[in-house]
């Protein structure tokens, strides 16, 4: 097993565990397992990641496609965005969502919020400055 499935087979186990809390990383921080089928194999994925929750809509929540900073997308942005939709487990809750990128001046408006709270990402976007915009996503409640 690669060293990154091996990290996110036991951040899944740990926030299964313990109903959506984890240490390491991502301790205190919100996070969400997304479940996306592959878009080529069509294998069933659970990918652990942090998530903005909106100000207002407890239905929606934004994720980051920053793969730690690297120079390309995660796979899970491709598979979300090519289907349109997914699942996601937060806390001891699972539900079906809807996916949408946010462009723009939204997508930043969201990428700074996340950012001023969680400093990681502020390195993520100076990481891959000239090279990609990290894309953010609305996940919504189907």
């Amino acid at each position: 097993m690669s060293e990154a499935l091996d990290w996110n087979a036991k951040t899944i186990a740990e926030f299964r565990a313990n109903e959506g809390r984890v240490g390491g990383v991502f301790e205190g921080a919100p996070i969400a397992l997304l479940h996306h089928r592959g878009r080529k194999s069509g294998r069933e994925h659970v990918s652990p990641v942090m998530y903005l929750p909106h100000d207002t809509e407890p239905d929606i929540i934004y994720v980051f496609a920053t793969t730690g900073g690297a120079p390309h997308n995660p796979d899970w942005y491709y598979n979300l965005t090519a289907a349109g939709d997914g699942s996601v487990e937060r806390g001891t809750e699972a539900y079906k969502v809807t996916v949408r990128e946010l462009p723009g001046p939204e997508r930043d408006l969201i990428y700074a919020e996340q950012a001023r709270r969680y400093t990681g990402f502020a390195e993520y976007e100076r990481q891959t400055a000239g090279v990609r915009t990290i894309p953010v996503l609305e996940l919504s409640r189907a």
